[in-house]
């Protein structure tokens, strides 16, 4: 019986730990892909284009958008 609830204790842990890495990393990529996607944008609908303002702007845009959420 303690060995069982250690187990489950152990597994539910594990389980706890991957979810929470997975997370980190994916909130991360996500992030980047939305910020390129933005520039992308940026870049299609502008005249003049400069990449380090563009990238500032949709940096405070997808931080907005994350905040808001």
């Amino acid at each position: 019986m303690l060995k069982r609830n250690l187990l489950r204790f152990i597994a539910i842990l594990f389980v706890a730990i991957l979810v929470y890495f997975a997370k980190t990393n994916f909130s991360e990529y996500n992030k980047e892909k939305s910020i390129s996607a933005c520039v992308m944008a940026q870049k299609m609908t502008s005249e003049s284009f400069d990449l380090e303002k563009s990238r500032k702007y949709c940096e405070g845009q997808v931080r907005k958008q994350k905040e808001a959420y």
